[in-house]
């Protein structure tokens, strides 16, 4: 598994304008989570797909193996990488192991069939996420939460060193949206992967969150431990809020709540 996930002076901007973000720096190891916040047109999602290479290349991307050893070629970050981008509408419909099984393909040879092994992954995986009981069920016919674990379960069955998740837990009810939330932590926990999520929601980062990149929306960023870049003072800076942040222990677990109180 990756040992350290690094990005080194990440920069874009559209046509040569201002930098949508500059000099962007941080390290991820394993079983760590970074989540990415930031008001309405910032760059959060371009930023992942800059990590993803689609902006034209990896420059600043580096994944170091177990070995200590940099994978730095293409091939190599592409193969790592598990993906799950913000809209996932499709104008088929597939049944559930059909769905997930489709997130081997970049470890099947062109043209081949499914192997014993990827059978097995992906039997694995729908058993960990309790997807089983739907694995014969269509898509199309899924609630919100439930094709949303798939399209996670598909990113996963491609045994990624790093899983990358946009907006994961948008436009689901709040039931859903903390079963999606529980299940990146333990995902990133229990397999030592390294994840970057983007969020509208600094609640939710602070709920699973171990490190934090806030986009100020000027091309810079704040970044640090979870806590200590998600305060009342930067939520006041960065989205224009001034808000109450509050903490309540649940059966000796502490939880933090933040309330939005007045539009400054």
């Amino acid at each position: 598994m990756v040992v350290k996930f690094s990005v080194r002076n990440a920069s874009y901007s559209y046509n040569n304008e201002k930098k949508l973000f500059e000099n962007i720096n941080f390290d991820l190891h394993g079983g760590e989570i970074l989540s990415i916040l930031g008001p309405n047109g910032v760059g959060k999602t371009t930023f992942l797909k800059y990590i993803m290479g689609f902006l034209g290349n990896f420059n600043g991307i580096m994944m170091t193996d177990e070995n200590e050893k940099p994978m730095s070629s293409i091939k190599e970050i592409w193969a790592g990488i598990g993906y799950v981008p913000q809209k996932n509408n499709s104008a088929f419909s597939f049944l559930v192991k059909e769905a997930i099984l489709m997130g081997r393909n970049p470890k099947m040879g062109e043209f081949s069939m499914p192997s014993e092994k990827d059978t097995k992954i992906v039997q694995d995986i729908m058993d960990k996420m309790n997807l089983s009981d739907l694995q014969d069920k269509e898509t199309s016919k899924l609630s919100g939460g439930e094709l949303q674990l798939v399209f996670i379960a598909r990113a996963l069955a491609s045994e990624p060193k790093l899983m990358l998740l946009d907006e994961p837990e948008s436009n689901l009810d709040m039931r859903n949206r903390l079963i999606i939330l529980n299940m990146i932590a333990d995902i990133t926990k229990n397999n030592n992967i390294s994840c970057i999520i983007n969020t509208h929601y600094p609640e939710h980062a602070l709920l699973i969150s171990d490190k934090t990149i806030m986009f100020t929306g000027d091309g810079k960023y704040i970044y640090g431990k979870a806590g200590e870049v998600i305060t009342e003072e930067n939520i006041r800076k960065v989205y224009g809020v001034n808000a109450k942040i509050t903490t309540v222990n649940y059966n000796g677990r502490i939880f933090n709540s933040i309330l939005p109180v007045e539009v400054c």
